[in-house]
């Protein structure tokens, strides 16, 4: 891939967001060399490796590499049988730390993930790294034991050495002792300079005046820089201070030895130790990009060598996420050259830079910024023409700069690259510039490159609808606002909107009248055209929208019936089995009664005589299979037995549904067949009266406003009354008011209940119902409409 594309499309500031996200020094230096590859099998492989170590990161945390160090100079010098030094085994050591913890995560997170699994085996791309892994422990622990930091080795690394320190520490002590002493000594402090013990070239010293150097038995080390004071090494611990000399040799020698015993235990590992600095550098790399995947918010691409590119709700990357519009784009399949078109500052470049910026990080393995299922193609090269190409030290204008790249691209492209122009034929004529620009996207376009361009020509436009295998394209600009909304619309040319701008910002509209003169009457109705397509795309997507929230709420409901049909079914298979149940006990009651019976009879027929007990047996038997047949009858509910006329029906009576068992009041007078309707909730079905009974409820009379039990005087407004309002398409303002009067007249019918329809919509209607039925003083209580009585779309409301 060529480095000119990878800058201009800013591939490397990814590149420098990967880095960061590894742990270290190796890992970061693999993520700094990352380039896109063009093997598919290469980039599946690398894409699946990025998706693995993100499940992993999301289910078992992240893991950390920090303390991998590059060990590949001890690795070298191990190879020649060198010895170690003690930084160098520690390096090792926090490697094989590294390892250990890698080892675990790997282990644990595919315990858990088998767990989860129905497969029994759990495998992925970095199983088989994971087990590769090698903790050494032995080793590891050894090395720890022995080395305490770069500087210290630990007493417990030898026994030679233990006793090598116990000795330094009481010949040391002796020392103090001996010239302590003679610090102490009133002899000596006239000839001391300062009553302290000094070091002088690794030996013990004290301070003595140069005058009484005569008087001082001993060795001279040094002087101070006045030549006043003389620095003695007094023949007492002369002798303690060759041994200490001697026992800081045998240390030396002894730690030479084990760093030379842990080097020689090293070395019997260099196969490992270089297999582990492989593997986890590798894996630091891979989890670093499923970092930055989860930090894009980013998904898997799914690839495929035919140019077809389908980008879903793409964001572009180095945009804040909370300021970046998703966009659709696609390319490769129905055609294979998309003209965007449209002002500037409408996130033209932005669509163009995050086709291009997405190739190439899903050719490198990484995840990109765009819903699940997106796909784009391997491409062999991307060049891109895009930004202010002027050159000042080849004195080239913008125009000759972009027109040399373009030549450039034209020279090198094929069927297997992507081509971006950035407003390509800009900079010269309009006329020759939309010229060049056309011939050079025919040319392209013949040779089948998939190529994406943006332009302010119309001629392109035009180009594109008339050509097959071309689309046009717009970044959608707002003219109320005077903002660009930054969607992409692929099948709709922009409209440069220039006039509406100038109108909305203040224009005079004769200015503005003058300059429509200007322009030929052909492109003033192109213009008109894709002011009338926008027109319709807008209308178009507000009804999509609508059918896909009903297509939602329709879905909702039929998961309800589903599940309410499968509790019924599931009650009424629970009621037959019980009624079985039951069923069975009483025959088998019955028939052990009759049993009985007839022993009973036997025996009275044998002994004779046993009228009496017969005849009270039978009657007991009567009475038993009576009990039986009672218990075993369907119980049906009974009517009052009273027959009513067609004339006793009038609308708004109060009525029994029998067959129903639902109460409802007559909304209509019977025909000649008996036949009425009834309204029961939001329910209204045909009855026939002898279905039917009437309730006598006591009512409100007017002027009283007290109950009474006849039934006989009722207002006229229960007559004219219906059992539910219809607000649906009132605003909030007209609706009010109407519920305001309907609930008063309810009320003073003396309606038990009534249901209000106020639809779904967008439930502010629904809200502002519940507001003022919450202020009613009368409402005794509301709810929503069960399934049935109308869902979710009416309110049922229950008076005191």
């Amino acid at each position: 891939m060529n480095q000119k594309v990878l800058k201009t499309l800013e591939y490397n500031k990814i590149i420098e967001k990967l880095k960061e996200a590894a742990s270290s020094p190796l890992g970061k230096e693999k993520c700094a060399s990352l380039l896109p590859e063009t093997d598919l099998t290469h980039i599946k492989q690398m894409q699946s490796e990025t998706s693995d170590a993100l499940s992993r990161l999301l289910k078992n945390g992240s893991l950390s590499f920090s303390g991998l160090k590059d060990i590949r100079p001890a690795l070298m010098r191990l190879d020649v049988g060198s010895i170690l030094s003690a930084k160098e085994l520690l390096e090792i050591s926090s490697l094989l730390n590294v390892a250990l913890r890698a080892k675990t995560y790997g282990r644990e997170n595919g315990k858990s993930i088998h767990e989860d699994s129905d497969s029994g085996n759990f495998s992925d791309t970095l199983t088989e790294r994971f087990g590769e892994i090698e903790p050494l422990s032995p080793l590891n622990n050894e090395i720890k034991r022995c080395i305490l930091s770069e500087e210290e080795i630990s007493d417990d690394a030898s026994p030679k050495l233990r006793q090598i320190r116990r000795s330094i520490k009481l010949t040391n002590n002796k020392v103090h002792e001996q010239l302590t002493s003679m610090v102490n000594s009133a002899t000596n402090q006239s000839m001391l300079q300062e009553n302290i013990i000094t070091m002088r070239n690794g030996r013990y010293c004290l301070p003595v005046k140069a005058e009484h150097k005569s008087h001082f038995n001993g060795m001279v080390h040094d002087q101070s820089s006045s030549g006043s004071t003389l620095f003695i090494e007094p023949m007492a611990v002369v002798k303690l201070n060759n041994e200490l000399r001697e026992l800081a040799i045998a240390e030396a020698d002894e730690i030479e030895k084990i760093l030379a015993d842990l080097s020689n235990q090293s070395a019997e590992y260099i196969e490992e130790l270089k297999v582990n600095l492989a593997i986890l550098t590798e894996l630091d790399f891979i989890f670093a990009k499923a970092s930055l995947s989860k930090q894009m918010k980013a998904s898997e691409p799914v690839f495929n060598e035919n140019g077809y590119i389908n980008i879903k709700k793409g964001r572009h990357p180095l945009i804040d996420p909370k300021k970046a519009v998703p966009i659709d784009v696609y390319l490769g399949k129905d055609f294979d050259l998309l003209i965007v078109t449209g002002p500037n500052t409408g996130g033209k470049t932005v669509s163009l830079k995050t086709v291009g910026l997405f190739t190439l990080l899903g050719q490198a393995g990484l995840h990109i910024p765009a819903f699940d299922g997106s796909e784009l193609s391997v491409f062999e090269e991307v060049y891109a023409d895009i930004g202010d190409e002027q050159s000042i030290e080849q004195s080239l204008s913008t125009f000759s700069s972009h027109m040399t790249n373009t030549i450039s691209i034209l020279e090198k492209a094929n069927y297997r690259s992507l081509v971006l122009f950035d407003e390509l034929g800009a900079g010269t004529d309009p006329v020759e510039g939309a010229a060049l620009a056309m011939s050079i996207l025919s040319y392209l376009h013949k040779r089948k490159v998939r190529t994406m361009a943006t332009t302010h020509y119309s001629e392109l436009k035009i180009f594109a609808l008339s050509t097959e295998g071309v689309e046009n394209a717009c970044c959608e600009f707002d003219v109320e606002t005077l903002r660009p909304t930054y969607r992409l619309l692929i099948g709709v040319p922009g409209k440069s909107n220039a006039f509406a701008i100038s109108s909305k910002l203040g224009l005079p509209d004769f200015i503005i009248n003058d300059a429509k003169e200007h322009i030929a009457s052909e492109d003033q109705s192109f213009e008109d055209v894709i002011s009338d397509l926008e027109k319709s795309r807008i209308t178009i997507e507000k009804e999509q929208e609508e059918i896909t929230r009903y297509k939602e709420e329709i879905a909702t409901l039929k998961e309800k019936l589903k599940a309410k049909n499968e509790k019924i079914d599931d009650a009424k298979e629970r009621i037959l089995r019980n009624a079985n149940e039951e069923a069975r006990e009483i025959i088998q009651n019955a028939k052990d009664f009759a049993d009985e019976s007839i022993r009973k009879y036997n025996k009275w027929i044998k002994d004779g005589n046993k009228n009496k007990q017969m005849e009270e047996q039978r009657a007991a038997l009567r009475g038993k299979l009576n009990e039986t047949e009672s218990k075993l009858a369907l119980k049906k509910k009974k009517s009052s037995g009273k027959k009513h006329k067609a004339s006793d029906f009038k609308p708004g009576e109060s009525v029994q549904v029998l067959s129903l068992g639902l109460k409802g009041i007559v909304s209509s007078v019977p025909n000649e067949k008996g036949d009425l309707f009834v309204q029961m909730g939001i329910l209204r079905s045909q009855v026939n009266i002898r279905d039917l009974e009437l309730i006598d409820e006591p009512v409100i009379t007017a002027p009283t406003m007290k109950k009474t039990g006849s039934g006989k005087i009722k207002m006229s407004k229960s007559a004219t009354i219906r059992p539910e309002i219809n607000l649906i398409g009132k605003t909030v303002d007209e609706a009010i008011p109407l519920l305001d009067k309907y609930l008063d007249d309810a009320y003073l019918s003396h309606l038990p209940q009534v249901t209000v329809i106020h639809g779904r919509g967008t439930g502010a209607l629904k809200n502002a119902v519940h507001n003022h039925l919450k202020k009613t003083k009368y409402v005794k209580s509301f709810r929503i409409g069960e399934f049935g009585e109308g869902d979710h779309g009416v309110t049922i409301v229950e008076f005191n």
